[in-house]
Parts: C-alpha cells; sequence; structure tokens
C-alpha cells in the first residue's frame, strides 16, 4: 500500500458536527490536543457542488494545521478513499454525551 492514507474526522465545534477528511493525524505536543494537517477536498473540476463542502473549504482556507480538542473529538477513521466533507446541526434531540465544558468560571455547587 504505498499510497497516503486518508483520514475521516468527525468532531463537535460550536453545536455543529464537522465531517473532514485529511492526510496526517497525530496526537498534538500540547496536553489534550489532536493535530490534523493537509485537508482534502473535493476537486474543483467536478460540475455540481456541494455547498456544505464549499462551506468547509472556505472555512479552512488558509490552514495549515487545526488542533483539536481531545474531548471533542467523535471518531477518526482510516479510509480508502476520500469522501464528501460536511457539516450537520446538532438539535437539543440529539441528546449527544459530550465532556463538560466550562464557558466561564465553573460553579462551585451553590444554588
Amino acid at each position: 500500500m504505498s499510497e497516503q492514507p486518508f483520514y475521516k474526522v468527525i468532531f463537535y465545534n460550536q453545536n455543529q458536527v464537522y465531517e473532514v477528511y485529511a492526510r496526517a493525524i497525530y496526537q498534538s505536543e500540547m496536553y489534550g490536543f489532536i493535530e490534523v494537517e493537509e485537508f482534502v477536498f473535493g476537486e474543483r473540476s467536478q460540475l455540481l457542488v456541494d455547498p456544505g463542502e464549499e462551506k468547509l473549504k472556505n472555512e479552512f482556507a488558509g490552514v495549515k494545521r487545526s488542533y483539536l480538542p481531545m474531548q471533542a473529538i467523535i471518531r477518526i477513521d482510516e479510509v480508502e478513499q476520500q469522501g464528501i466533507g460536511k457539516v450537520s446541526e446538532i438539535s437539543a434531540a440529539d441528546k449527544i454525551a459530550q465532556f463538560p465544558s466550562f464557558p466561564g468560571k465553573p460553579s462551585n455547587g451553590d444554588s
């Protein structure tokens, strides 16, 4: 298998689930982060344009490397060929369990 593999990375980002494809993924030297490099998007020569993938292309345009917090990662798969990246909204009914995050000062349990 001489070709470099593709990785499908699914992660949370601001009440959305991102599915992106990349060529390189590894544990960061920054504690608690995964590094994702060499994002791969569909060919520009395609006739049909997927608006979801275009949104991802624009968001990651010029990005050399992303550092994703480990608790944001849902799944990483090594795949034989790239697919189409997408962004999905999370609704309150989806009931996705996630590590707690503290947007401000954590409470001390006092009510």
